[in-house]
Order: structure tokens, then sequence, then C-alpha cells
């Protein structure tokens, strides 16, 4: 390969770059999407140049054309990539505040995350600096655990709703209610609603726009722990706070709910 086609094939990447960026901006994430015209006037390129990139990404997966209005916006592959990427970091970086969170707290701290109506362990870590896996891959149902109130901490009414409303277990308004306080305390606590004699605290992790990605929770027997739970609830909410710096997220950019269950 010569430098100029190297240098020519560098340059096409950089404009395709250019339209994804611009596709993830505030404007187009606002409008559901832009058109080409629009997007030809983000980046200063000529209409029939951006529909050709977009027409050759959209056959990737990377973008996709809504038929109806025709605007491109970020396609299944590119959210698909990122998610698989996102969970390995999301791990990665939480594993040694974990480690030093369940060393502080003599406790086992566990990483979850939100799967349909369940919450999944990802990553366990003990007090004893070692990695434990009896809940590591397990699903338990979110309205159960401190670490499913977190979970669903950005979520509306309607939302609950659409997940839980058919399930009958758990009435939708007192779900709503236990997540507004947890919000509120800034961690969730839990005291033998899962499982009798065991208590816990969760507290979330969130992304770099402030979505709720993550909680970390501790979990153990209420004659060890249930005398220090708010306690215990404080420091695991500045370690989640702790990953969720490093993830890139920083305070003022949380989002405020402002829906209400009627």
């Amino acid at each position: 390969m010569t430098d100029s086609s190297s240098a020519s094939r560098g340059h096409g990447l950089r404009r395709d770059i250019d339209l994804l960026e611009a596709l993830a901006s505030d404007e187009a994430q606002n409008a559901g999407g832009l058109g080409v015209v629009r997007l030809a006037q983000l980046v200063g390129r000529e209409k029939t140049q951006v529909s050709r990139a977009l027409k050759a990404l959209a056959a990737e997966g990377i973008v996709e054309r809504d038929p109806d209005t025709l605007e491109y916006r970020l396609g299944w592959r590119l959210f698909s990539l990122v998610a698989r990427t996102s969970e390995s970091r999301l791990v990665r970086v939480a594993e040694p505040v974990m480690h030093t969170l369940s060393a502080d707290l003599e406790e086992t701290s566990h990483l979850c995350v939100l799967s349909d109506r369940e919450v999944l362990t990802l990553l366990s870590v003990s007090g004893h600096s070692f990695r434990v896996h009896g809940w590591e891959g397990r699903g338990v149902p979110a309205w159960r655990l401190s670490a499913g109130r977190m979970l669903l901490a950005d979520a509306t009414p309607d939302e609950l709703y659409v997940r839980f409303g058919t399930t009958g277990e758990m009435p939708v308004q007192e779900l709503w209610s236990l997540i507004q306080d947890a919000r509120r305390q800034g961690y969730a606590r839990v005291s033998e609603e899962f499982e009798e004699g065991l208590v816990g605290v969760s507290a979330p992790v969130r992304d770099f726009r402030g979505r709720v990605v993550a909680a970390i929770n501790i979990s153990a027997p209420k004659a060890r722990l249930g005398d220090r739970l708010d306690e215990a609830g404080r420091t695991t909410a500045r370690a989640a706070a702790r990953v969720s710096s490093l993830l890139g997220w920083e305070p003022r950019r949380t989002p405020q709910v402002r829906a209400r269950l009627t």
C-alpha cells in the first residue's frame, strides 16, 4: 500500500468519524436524528458525498435511517460494540475500588447491572482481597433488592409500569416510592426483604452521561451488618461515586427525575 492510498483511507475514516460525532451531538439526540442536508452543514461537506458515506455506514449497521423521516441516527452495531466494551471497562474500573470497599467494611461487595426485570451480578469481591463467585451470573427480581432500586433510579413511572406493572409481585406505586427514597438518600437499604436474616445496601454507578449503568451492593447477615446499615450505605455511595468519576461522570450532569406517579 502506498503512502498516498494510506493517507486517502485515513482521510476517509476521519470524515466518517466526523459524521458519527455529528450524529452523537446533542442536536441529533434531541431531534432523534438528522437529515443529509443538516449533516452536510455540520461537517462542511457536499450533500452527495455525505449521502454516499451514510449509505455505506448504514449497510454495515453503524448508522440507520428512519424509513419515515429519512433522517439518520447511530445504528445498532455501533451501540452493540460500545455496550460490550463499556461492560468490560466497568468491571475493570470497579474491581480495585470494590476491593478497598470490601476491606473497609469487611464484607463482600457486588457489582450489579439491570437485565430486563432482574438484577445480574457481574462481579463479587470479598473483604479478603479475592474474588468470590457465588452470585456472579445469577439473576434476581429487581424489586426485591436494594441494587434493583438503585438501578431503576432513572426510570419514569411509565417505564416501571412497562417492566413490572403486569407481574403483580410489587405494586408499582410502592416501588416508585422506594426508588425515590433511595435517590434522595444516595443509597438504598433493605432488611430481610430478599431473604430472612439478610440485609444490604446499594449505591448507583453512573457513566459519563450521568445515567445509572450499575450498582455496587454490600450484603451480609443482619447480625453482622444490621446495626451499621447507614454507615455502610454512605461508604458504598462514596465508592460508587469513585467508580462513576473514573467512568467520566461529573455530579452536575446527573439527570433530574421530574415525572410523578399519579
